[in-house]
């Protein structure tokens, strides 16, 4: 089964519409640096959809604050965050996600410290800005990937790379691949999702087999 995430919403008519695609995961950004910040009430949305706080380098009491405020499941750090802050999200009951950027090389190695602390690595791609810089990186460096954690693939994913998404799923380094994290590739506008295409596909993985 393969996981899907939509994030960098902001337009609440536009998360009610998304969250009527069922995805697993939606994600709020609360980096005020971010284009996709997001200042809003997020809509009450089915159980199963779990919500998640993106936050960079930001303290504990912050992000403990915005966990409350939104009542969010999750939470995806995209900075520098210490394994020790790592540890005390997860004494929250919330789900940590530790994103790591690539982009041609990667130490596996420096995972290590994480290993116990997190749920999930999210991979993106190494750009000017945190996360969200619409393009793929080279999937192949995952070959090395070193853990058994079940791991988020993110970073320009989108209708046109789809082959080569088809291809990386069949491959040994995939099989701990737990969700697809779609953003840019599907923006009319930033933070504002176009529904029909990410319809569309949710329809192509369902019809190669993957059961989201």
């Amino acid at each position: 089964m393969m996981k899907l995430k939509i994030c960098g919403m902001k337009n609440e008519g536009n998360i009610l519409n998304v969250a009527k695609l069922n995805p697993d995961f939606m994600g709020f950004i609360f980096y005020k640096n971010s284009p996709r910040y997001f200042n809003g009430v997020i809509p009450e949305l089915p159980e199963n959809i779990k919500k998640i706080g993106v936050f960079v380098d930001s303290t504990l009491d912050y992000i403990k604050g915005i966990v409350g405020k939104h009542n969010l499941q999750g939470v995806q750090l995209h900075g520098n965050e210490s394994p020790e802050l790592c540890k005390q999200l997860q004494d929250l009951n919330c789900i940590v996600i530790k994103v790591f950027s690539i982009k041609d090389t990667f130490d596996f190695n420096s995972l290590e410290p994480y290993e116990d602390v997190c749920d999930f690595y999210l991979f993106d791609t190494k750009g000017k800005e945190p996360g969200g810089n619409g393009f793929t990186f080279d999937w192949s460096v995952l070959k090395n990937y070193s853990s058994i954690k079940s791991f988020f693939l993110s970073g320009g994913i989108g209708p046109n790379e789809f082959d080569n998404l088809l291809s990386f799923l069949k491959r040994p380094e995939a099989v701990f691949c737990h969700s697809l994290d779609l953003n840019s590739k599907f923006e009319t506008n930033l933070g504002l999702k176009n529904t029909e295409k990410l319809k569309a596909f949710k329809d192509q993985l369902i019809a190669n087999n993957y059961d989201v």
